[in-house]
């Protein structure tokens, strides 16, 4: 009996072991390529579950109504004095626009799990430092975006009363809803990815490509763009509309323009590892794995420097 004991503690304490060596942990986050496939397959299929999830609780009257009147908020402001309305030509068409309806409903209800799923397969293959960038951009990226769509909704009525105002004397106008909801999906994306174009800058800057005094020389060339792509941008061409979209823009790239003046500032203090190198001399080498934050040296390690 005190074999058999002893037979059963050894393989006990084999057993705990063997399930030790498995939890050791995986600091670089490697795995065979199978691995890679079924986590993929398994954050894939967890996203598209909580997109269902909300596209069906959008389906609810109680959810879809509340978000109906607001799209059509703007267009019900702007058609009181032309008497416009919305039609649907198609027998289908209000069905397939109320499952587009719970669609983008589910799609932005439930973008904190399906980008948590997507943060979560690519965040182990990353460093300290690219985390801490990525949080960085995501915290500046979205709230320029949902500004800029706020500021399309708020002067949305605006635009479609110009829009609406151009038919001739005893013609009404009777879009479609599909057309509609084009026109308000466009005014929010082409607002919100506008807002963005500070942000590029910034980026640009900081990977080395652009700095403040090429800027500065191109600065009233960049203005100028900026009222290009806000009349692109906005689907109603009235001038009050586009001044609506630019004036803000130019006013985020001069902010945008003041923050890569302070970071060229701060990169002329540090002292660079190629001062005093001819063109064929190679220059010193960093065994410490931490590289210059002037010099574009690749990857760097999992260290925050």
């Amino acid at each position: 009996m005190s074999k058999l004991g002893e037979t059963v503690t050894g393989a006990r304490v084999l057993g705990s072991r063997m399930a030790q060596l498995h939890r050791q942990p995986n600091p670089e986050g490697r795995m065979p390529l199978m691995d890679h496939l079924r986590e993929l397959r398994n954050r894939v299929l967890k996203a598209v579950a909580a997109i269902l999830v909300g596209m069906v609780a959008g389906l609810i009257p109680q959810v879809h109504d509340p978000l109906w009147n607001f799209i059509y908020h703007p267009f019900k402001a702007a058609a009181k004095a032309d008497h416009a309305t919305l039609s649907a030509i198609g027998v289908l068409d209000p069905f397939t626009i109320w499952l587009q309806l719970a669609f983008w409903f589910g799609l932005i209800a439930t973008c904190p799990i399906w980008l948590y799923q997507i943060w979560a397969f690519i965040a182990p293959g990353l460093y300290a430092r690219e985390k801490k960038w990525t949080y960085a951009f995501l915290g500046t990226a979205v709230p320029l975006f949902l500004g800029g769509a706020a500021l399309a909704y708020w002067v949305m009525s605006r635009g479609l009363k110009y829009l609406l105002a151009l038919a001739p004397h005893g013609i009404q106008v009777l879009p479609t809803i599909s057309n509609y909801l084009s026109y308000f999906q466009a005014m929010l994306l082409g607002f919100g990815l506008a807002f963005e174009l500070p942000l590029a800058l910034v980026l640009a800057n900081r990977v080395g490509i652009l700095s403040h005094q090429r800027m500065a020389k191109w600065r009233r060339i960049m203005i100028f763009l900026v009222f290009v792509f806000a009349g692109i941008a906005s689907p109603s061409p009235d001038p009050v509309t586009m001044l609506l979209l630019a004036v803000p823009c130019v006013a985020l790239i001069e902010l945008a323009e003041l923050i890569i003046w302070m970071n060229d500032r701060r990169r002329a203090r540090i002292p660079s590892p190629y001062a005093g190198l001819s063109d064929d001399e190679a220059s010193p080498l960093d065994f410490d794995g931490h590289a210059p934050e002037n010099a574009d040296l690749g990857r760097s390690p999992d260290t925050d420097v």
